[in-house]
């Protein structure tokens, strides 16, 4: 079997009910018990030049850094302790990431379901991907879920966050601990590593949390959205559904993915260019059960 085959097989089978997903949520929230959001946000300035650009970022480093920026979205936003939500988005992130141009990352891709009724994706380097419980209100089905997380995995696999540094402000606290010094930290020391980063870090929480992508990024992410999705069979036409509810649920007060991303029409009218005409998906019954089941009490 190809990997697509392999791939599009998964995506319909029964193995979203395995505990692959609680398991990696357990590691994901243990994996940030080290870091202090308040000495990662306390953001000094010294405003030098500590690399010429993201793409001097190894992917170790790319890692640390998510690991920081994770824990500052955590410090702002209470996680989901619905246990089949969390274990549903995970394989089936880790799904999707599989099928995307970057199937790897330095620590793995890890997905977070959020406690808050905003409607909001964030994704920060290195494949840390959340997803609040207001914009999974948003989705009627699997596939509809489906496109939301492969529009956050089309920004982890374009480095948009790190991106956001070299727009910004690429700062260094401390010389002895520049970006090349990550291999020594790894062992335990990671509150001395986000102190280094902190301006950076600031830089990625600053852009993804209150002014958002580029309406070019966010263009690219839906176009990945939608390759992604093809590759493993589910319908590209369910982003337009998902962002039809969204358009129903903003209002003038709406926070988050209303405030970050460009508006629900402009990005209807794009896919549209990408994909041609709307066709309704039609229901897949696996996926129907196994999305009801897994999101029922959510």
């Amino acid at each position: 079997m190809n990997r697509r085959a392999f791939l599009t097989a998964l995506a319909a089978s029964p193995l979203l009910l395995t505990p692959f997903g609680t398991r990696a949520l357990a590691g994901f929230l243990d994996d940030l018990t080290d870091v202090i959001p308040d000495e990662v946000t306390s953001v000094f300035k010294s405003g030098k030049t500590l690399i010429s650009g993201f793409e001097d970022i190894t992917p170790e480093q790319e890692y640390y850094i998510g690991r920081s920026v994770a824990a500052v979205i955590l410090s702002r936003y209470p996680y989901c302790n619905h246990r089949n939500s969390q274990r549903y988005i995970n394989v089936m992130g880790t799904t999707l990431a599989q099928a995307s141009d970057r199937p790897e990352t330095f620590g793995g891709y890890h997905f977070l379901v959020l406690d808050s009724d905003e409607i909001n994706a964030l994704s920060a380097p290195g494949g840390f991907i959340f997803v609040t419980k207001g914009l999974l209100g948003c989705c009627a089905s699997e596939d509809a879920m489906a496109s939301v997380l492969a529009h956050e995995i089309g920004h982890v696999q374009r480095q948009h966050g790190l991106q956001a540094i070299k727009q910004s402000r690429i700062t260094e606290g401390a010389t002895s601990l520049a970006l090349a010094g990550t291999t020594a930290l790894s062992g335990g020391k990671l509150k001395e590593l986000t102190k280094t980063f902190d301006g950076s870090i600031h830089d990625i929480t600053t852009t993804m949390i209150d002014s958002g992508y580029s309406r070019s990024f966010e263009e690219e992410a839906d176009r990945d959205a939608v390759a992604i999705m093809q590759r493993l069979g589910y319908n590209p036409n369910a982003i337009i559904d998902m962002l039809n509810v969204m358009r129903t649920r903003f209002t003038a007060k709406s926070t988050g993915f209303a405030k970050t991303h460009p508006s629900p029409t402009d990005r209807i009218n794009n896919i549209l260019e990408i994909i041609g005409r709307y066709r309704r998906p039609a229901p897949v019954k696996p996926r129907e059960d196994r999305f009801a089941s897994m999101t029922k009490g959510l």
